[in-house]
C-alpha cells in the first residue's frame, strides 16, 4: 500500500443539477489521477456534516459511489475516509470492499473508524450506543474483517458480532490494506497499532508531534515496530489564484476551525504542508477542497503542487 497524496471528496453541492452530480465527482476523480494523487477517496455519511453544510445538502451512499469510480478511472486507490463501522454488519463490509477491489483491479482500501454521527443513527434508525460501545465494536468488527480480507474463514463470537466460518470470495489479491482514520491517541491508535497498514490522523496541526508520538507508543505496546505503520493527515485546502482571497476565506472561518486549514496560492499551500504537516514527520497527505475542488483545474494545481512533498 502506498497512500502519499489522497484527494477525498467530502461534498457534492456544486450547484448543478442530480443529473451533473456525479459527472463532477467523475470529473474530479480523473483529475486526481492524471495529477499524481495515488488516491480517491470520499466520506461514508448519509448527512452532509457539520461545518461542512447543512444536513439536507447532496450526500452520496459511499460504496456505490466508489464501484462507479472503479469503472471511470483505472489506476487511482479507491477508498473511505473513513468506513463508519456502526452503519454495516462487519463480514457484510469485508465483502463489500472486496467486491470493490476486485471490480477495480486491485485498487481498494479500506478506510475504517468507530463512528461518530448521532443524528445519522438516529434518523436511519441505526443503534448509535457509548463511545465506548463504538470502540468496542470496532475492535470486534476488526477481528472479523481483517481475515476475511487475508482469505480466512473466521468464527467470532463477540458482544455485538458474531460470524461462523465466514467466507470471503472472490478475491484478487492476498489482502486489502487498511487504514484507520482519527486522532484518538489511546482507543484509535491503540487499534491502527493492532490492525492497520495505515493510520490518517486528524487534528490540529499544532497537534501532529505528541499525536505521532502517541502513535508511536501504542505500537511499541502492541508489540510493533512504528515505522510499519504509513501515515497521513487530512489536511483542508483551499488554493487560490492570489493571497487576498485567500485571507478573505480565512476571515470567514471560526478562529478554532483554522488549525487544520491550509490556505493560499498553490506555493504558500505547499509551504505550509511541508513546514506543519510533512516536516513534522508525518509521511502522506489528504487533501479535500470543500471550496473550489469540483472546479476544472484546481485538483490538477493542487497534485502537481503538492506531489513533490511527498516523494
Amino acid at each position: 500500500m502506498s497512500l502519499r497524496l489522497g484527494y477525498q471528496i467530502p461534498n457534492f453541492s456544486y450547484g448543478t443539477g442530480v443529473d451533473a452530480l456525479f459527472p463532477t465527482v467523475v470529473a474530479q476523480a480523473r483529475e486526481a489521477e492524471a495529477a499524481g494523487f495515488d488516491t480517491v477517496l470520499v466520506m461514508d455519511h448519509f448527512y452532509q456534516l457539520p461545518g461542512i453544510g447543512t444536513p439536507d445538502q447532496p450526500m452520496l451512499e459511499c460504496y456505490t459511489a466508489l464501484g462507479a469510480l472503479a469503472g471511470a478511472t483505472s489506476t487511482i486507490q479507491l477508498s473511505s475516509l473513513v468506513t463508519g463501522n456502526t452503519y454495516r454488519n462487519p463480514a457484510v463490509l469485508a465483502k463489500t470492499v472486496t467486491t470493490l477491489d476486485v471490480v477495480s483491479g486491485g485498487r481498494a482500501v479500506l478506510g475504517i473508524g468507530a463512528g461518530w454521527f448521532e443524528r445519522e443513527h438516529l434518523d436511519y434508525g441505526i443503534e448509535f450506543g457509548t463511545f465506548t460501545d463504538r470502540f468496542v465494536r470496532l475492535e470486534e468488527a476488526l477481528n472479523i474483517i481483517t481475515p476475511m480480507l487475508r482469505g480466512e474463514n473466521p468464527t467470532y463470537d463477540g458482544q455485538w458480532y458474531h460470524v461462523q466460518n465466514a467466507m470471503n470470495e472472490p478475491r484478487l489479491r492476498p489482502t486489502i490494506p487498511v487504514m484507520l482514520g482519527g486522532s484518538g491517541e489511546q482507543k484509535t491508535f491503540r487499534l491502527a497499532a493492532l490492525f492497520a497498514d495505515h493510520m490518517n490522523i486528524i487534528c490540529d496541526k499544532q497537534d501532529i508531534p505528541r499525536k505521532l508520538a502517541a502513535l508511536a507508543q501504542r505500537c511499541e505496546e502492541a508489540g510493533r515496530d512504528p515505522g510499519t505503520i504509513e501515515t497521513s493527515y487530512l489536511a483542508f485546502v483551499f488554493i487560490t489564484e492570489n493571497a487576498a482571497q485567500a485571507e478573505g476565506f480565512l476571515a470567514q472561518v471560526p478562529p478554532e476551525r483554522r488549525a487544520r486549514i491550509f490556505a493560499g496560492t498553490a506555493d504558500q499551500v505547499a509551504d505550509q504542508l511541508k513546514t506543519d504537516v510533512i516536516d513534522a514527520g508525518i509521511g502522506g497527505l489528504t487533501v479535500n477542497m470543500v471550496v473550489n475542488g469540483h472546479v476544472p483545474g484546481v485538483v490538477t494545481l493542487a497534485g502537481e503542487t503538492l506531489r513533490p512533498l511527498v516523494g
